[in-house]
């Protein structure tokens, strides 16, 4: 290869095309000149978004802590994510649709913020109503009093199940 780009003398005019086509082939992915220079700065761009926004959102999220305050105290629990609020809290932003303070019952009131579900009224597993049981015992059949008093005679005894006469006994494998 190196001797074929040393110069086109002595070669014939074959070689001279081919020898055109390989420098070709070796910069046909290179840019020259304006091309070149704006994809450079077009690329230093994108590193700086890439890393910058990267950065910015790791800082951010590390450093993110609920904004809700309990007796003058900030909440020191780590918020959601997308969020100002951690899951203790959430139900106090006014802009989520995704919890719901629990109902509780009329005796202990509960507030704790549940997953908004398919029913109307979610509920913590606390106060979570169960359905009424849907299965039902079998009742016990009365059974009649001339099947409990079975005949004595249809059992054979102890003595009656021994053989009669001995036969050898052969074991196999």
């Amino acid at each position: 290869g190196s001797s074929l780009l040393t110069g086109p003398e002595g070669l014939m005019a074959k070689e001279r095309e081919n020898l055109k086509r390989l420098k070709c082939l070796r910069r046909y992915r290179q840019r020259y000149g304006v091309e070149a220079l704006l994809h450079r700065q077009l690329k230093e761009r994108r590193m700086l978004a890439t890393d910058g926004a990267a950065q910015q959102a790791h800082t951010t999220r590390s450093s993110q802590r609920c904004l809700a305050f309990v007796d003058d105290v900030r909440c020191s629990n780590q918020s959601l994510p997308m969020t100002r609020h951690c899951l203790t809290h959430i139900c106090q932003d006014a802009n989520q649709t995704l919890f719901k303070p629990c109902q509780g019952s009329e005796e202990v009131p509960c507030h704790k913020p549940v997953p908004v579900s398919l029913s109307e009224d979610p509920c913590c597993p606390l106060h979570l109503r169960l359905p009424p049981q849907m299965y039902v015992p079998e009742q016990v059949l009365a059974v009649p009093e001339e099947l409990e008093t079975a005949p004595t005679d249809l059992y054979l005894s102890a003595a009656e199940l021994q053989p009669t006469e001995s036969l050898p006994l052969e074991f196999s494998d």
